[in-house]
């Protein structure tokens, strides 16, 4: 774990950047959540919440099991993948990825904030 810089985690997944990522102009962010990761920029981190946001509209109404059942396709970065995934899993990811965005904005705000 010395080899990264944890930003955020919650029962579904962790983000955090890259020692060796970190120096660079850039970052990327690595998102990882049910056996899955992501590098990712800030710009498609916040493409990926928005995602989630049209996810949770398609929610099937007839369902008799909303909270569990697998009926929501989310959207990723990667046009070739999407995900199968339930309300519950959804409201996590979505958390994951909009306090990752938060903590990664408020940092370089601070940073800059500091420059100036």
């Amino acid at each position: 774990m010395n080899a990264i810089d944890k930003i955020f985690s919650n029962q579904l997944g962790i983000s955090f950047f890259w020692k060796k990522e970190e120096v660079s102009i850039t970052p990327r962010i690595q998102l990882v959540f049910k056996d899955i990761g992501f590098l990712l920029s800030v710009n498609e981190l916040k493409d990926f919440s928005n995602a989630c946001t049209i996810a949770l509209q398609t929610q099937c109404a007839a369902c008799k099991t909303p909270k569990t059942c697998r009926s929501l396709l989310l959207k990723t970065p990667s046009d070739k993948i999407d995900l199968a995934v339930n309300k519950e899993e959804l409201d996590q990811i979505k958390e994951l990825i909009n306090e990752t965005i938060f903590r990664v904005e408020l940092k370089n705000w601070m940073r800059n904030l500091c420059l100036n």
